[in-house]
């Protein structure tokens, strides 16, 4: 099969050099321009200005038109005063046509300007600042929503709250138990190598007891609920905000913060200090399970020394830990999801900030809780 190629103009562009400058003459289309610029770099171009002189251009369309502008472009470029004088009235407006359309600052490019370190730094601190204020700003917004069902109950929907305690407590308990049984094995057996090592088999309550009611147990847990339901809430209000339906509740009179952000905040409240109990009695176990397996320390003697070790302050401030953290991933997770734009790109990026900024701020808590604990001698 012949491969049909378009015909050569029988007058090709070209470029004469002169003393002014140039000639453009022959046909400056689209067959007419090919090997034009291997034809315009033998070009003997004279220094200073130039002066093209387009009157024995033949024919122009588009594409000759392009090369055209591209040609003086290029000549300016080189630090060539360029001026094109001659063109017939219809080349001249086609010409004009194809600059206004296609071509901006006679087609050189801006340098695209690079920012220092400096500026950068400054731009994500203040894109900080304002992600920050925009946060506290949203939990200014639920702290009044929440006095405002504290002065009207009747408006709580409660079956929204029992859902969501469902979904965020009942369901998390088989994953809680799994990962703090675990936990509870893992620090008794590193533990335990040491307190076998001096022959202090009966620490290992303190050291499985005492870590795990205090700090791990309502830490881990919380980060356990941070990838699991604080991620969903975001991906929900997220995918709500996509499809307008956010939007809807607003226009037939539903305030979202009270449909969606209360219930989600309160039975998360209410769900975090069971399951850091839950925790911590299966934490304990693996511990016990540890005990008696490594270090000859069976069940009896370990639940007889418990509540020696374990003081109602140290059970408590693990439990008191819990409603803080809830109520940071729960604003996190829907705050985030307030804050979708765009498509399902926007829900997952959003969803991964939510999971990130969650787990920082409550380890950020509960070294704060450590701080302040610790100063008041707790």
């Amino acid at each position: 099969m012949a491969l049909l190629l378009p015909p050569l103009s029988a007058n090709p562009a070209i470029v004469r050099a002169s003393p002014e400058g140039g000639r453009c003459e022959g046909d400056w289309t689209l067959d007419g321009v090919i090997d034009l610029d291997q034809r315009l770099h033998d070009v003997p171009w004279p220094s200073g200005p130039l002066q093209l002189d387009g009157s024995t251009i033949q024919a122009l369309d588009t594409v000759g038109a392009l090369q055209l502008i591209n040609l003086i472009a290029e000549l300016k470029r080189l630090g060539h005063d360029v001026h094109l004088r001659g063109l017939r009235e219809r080349h001249q407006a086609l010409l004009d046509l194809v600059h206004s359309r296609f071509i901006a600052d006679d087609s050189v490019a801006t340098p695209v300007k690079r920012t220092g370190i400096l500026e950068r730094l400054g731009r994500q601190t203040v894109h900080a600042l304002r992600r920050g204020f925009a946060f506290l700003a949203f939990v200014g917004e639920a702290a009044t929503a929440l006095g405002r069902l504290i002065l009207q109950p009747r408006r709580f929907r409660w079956r929204a709250l029992c859902a969501n305690i469902e979904i965020a407590g009942v369901r998390a308990l088989p994953i809680i138990a799994l990962l703090s049984f675990m936990i509870g094995i893992v620090i008794a057996y590193q533990g335990g190598h040491q307190l076998k090592f001096y022959g202090a088999n009966i620490f290992i309550v303190e050291l499985v007891s005492l870590t795990m009611l205090r700090e791990l147990a309502p830490l881990l847990t919380a980060i356990i609920i941070a990838g699991r339901t604080g991620s969903s809430y975001t991906a929900q209000i997220g995918t709500m905000q996509v499809t307008e339906e956010v939007d809807a509740l607003r226009t037939i009179g539903i305030s979202p913060m009270d449909l969606l952000v209360l219930p989600k905040l309160l039975a998360l409240t209410v769900a975090l200090p069971l399951l850091t109990v839950f925790a911590d009695a299966l934490s304990v176990l693996g511990g016990m399970v540890i005990a008696q397996v490594m270090l000859d320390v069976n069940f009896q003697d370990f639940l007889d020394r418990f509540p020696q070790v374990v003081t109602l302050t140290s059970f408590l401030i693990g439990v008191g830990k819990a409603p803080v953290f809830a109520a940071i991933i729960a604003l996190v997770g829907c705050h985030q999801g307030f804050q979708v734009r765009g498509g399902a790109d926007s829900v997952g990026r959003q969803t991964t900030v939510s999971v990130v900024q969650s787990i920082f701020l409550v380890i950020a808590a509960d070294a704060l809780f450590s701080v302040l604990l610790g100063g008041v001698g707790l």
